[in-house]
Parts: C-alpha cells; structure tokens; sequence
C-alpha cells in the first residue's frame, strides 16, 4: 500500500465522528430519519410516490446505520475496495434521496387541497428534510468521490 492510499483509508471507531465526509452520517440520520417520519405520520394519498420515498429514507436510514457500523468496528480493514463501496452508496444514495424528494414535493403540491392543514404542514416539512437529506448525501459522495480518486 502507498503512503498516498495511506493517508486516504476510511476511519475506524470514534474517529468516524470526527473526520470529514464521515461526519457527515449524522446530519443523514437526522434529515433522513424525519423524512421517514413524517412520511411515516401522514395520510398517503400517492401510494406509489410517497411509497418509494419511504423506501429511499428506509433504506438509506438502515444501509448508512450498517456502513457506519462497519466503519466503527474497522470490518474495512483500511481495504481500497471499502473506498470504492462508500463512493459507490453515497452516489446512489443521492440520486435516490434527489428522486424522493422531487416525488415529496410532486405530492405535496397535488394534495394541498385534498389533505388537512397539518397534514400539508407535515408533507412539506417532509419536503425540505428530503432535500436537505440530498444535499448532505451529495456532499459526502463529492467527498468520497475524492477521497477514491485519491486512493
């Protein structure tokens, strides 16, 4: 392994929390987990839209608790392949979430006059947490896009 692969491996334990674009699973957590919830909290009225937007928040909520796990525990083993996989989920991930939230806000506007006032209340703050979700998502997998170049 060259120091250059060296010095880009994934962290292992605590410093996942501290080292950039690592830290960057908390604010995933944070904005993916209330999407779930207020998707989760409302009447569906899209079942198809609102049902893959509760999928991409499900799924990445559990595959980026897994990763981190994985990261915590040091299972990667300072592998380049594991690089390559964490570059790999955040693109996907992002274009997944950047799908979701569109698919929020396309429901959000259809149902404003069908749904409660809490309830378009709740599907638009579902709206903006998705898009903050991608934004954060996008970030990481910029970061991890270098960081995989690099390695």
């Amino acid at each position: 392994m060259s120091s250059a692969a060296a010095s880009v491996s994934l962290p292992t334990g605590f410093s996942v929390l501290t080292t950039f674009p690592d830290l960057l699973f908390i604010p995933e957590f944070v904005f993916g987990g209330l999407v779930w919830i207020l998707v989760a909290s409302t009447r569906v009225i899209f079942e198809l839209v609102q049902g893959w937007v509760m999928f991409v928040s499900v799924f990445c909520f559990t595959f980026s608790t897994l990763l981190m796990c994985l990261y915590f525990c040091g299972a990667h083993g300072g592998k380049s392949s594991w690089i390559a996989v964490d570059a790999f989920y955040h693109s996907m991930a992002a274009l997944f979430y950047l799908s979701a939230a569109v698919l929020q806000a396309y429901a959000t506007i259809w149902a404003r006059d069908s749904a409660s006032f809490k309830t378009y209340q709740e599907d638009i703050a579902a709206v903006v947490f998705a898009f903050l979700a991608t934004l954060t998502y996008v970030i990481h997998k910029g970061f991890s896009l270098l960081r995989w170049k690099s390695s």
